[in-house]
């Protein structure tokens, strides 16, 4: 069955999120698709797994590589599974994909500050439900750390 999990990002940028959540999921020896709703989103993040920390980084590719197959976290703008990954990050309004019981866990990561990022989550909630999908979703606390809020 279809794991989900629903974070709730208030008052931080996904850009200060993703790459620990990305590195927590290699760790675990998974692969990743991080799917958002731009190209441009998409090479910005890109970028941006490269430098975000001075002494680390995260192997990944964006889905026009010729080698995004044996990547471990392929960055993606549409539906599609170039790498083969169990797990799925859906991002900035991406939709559930219509294989979406194909992966072992999806993470769907919304702005809570945004209106229209929390209805999408709603809506999201209400389909994962509806197809018998395992949803649990998470809160930062005060001090950065996600909680399993109920």
């Amino acid at each position: 069955m279809t794991e989900v999990l629903f974070y709730h990002l208030q008052n931080m940028p996904l850009e200060s999120v993703l790459p620990a959540l990305l590195e927590k999921s290699l760790e675990r020896g998974w692969r990743v698709v991080v799917q958002s709703t731009s190209q441009e989103r998409a090479d910005a993040l890109d970028a941006h797994l490269w430098t975000y920390r001075d002494d680390s980084f995260l192997p990944h590719a964006t889905w026009r590589a010729a080698d995004a197959q044996d990547q471990p976290i392929v960055l993606a703008v549409e539906e599609g599974n170039p790498n083969r990954a169990n797990v799925r990050f859906l991002i900035d309004n991406a939709a559930l994909p219509g294989d979406s019981e194909a992966y072992d866990r999806m993470v769907l990561v919304f702005n809570g500050d945004d209106g229209e990022a929390l209805a999408a989550a709603r809506g999201a909630w209400t389909d994962c439900k509806a197809r018998g999908f395992q949803a649990t979703y998470w809160q930062a606390d005060e001090r950065g750390r996600w909680q399993r809020r109920e």
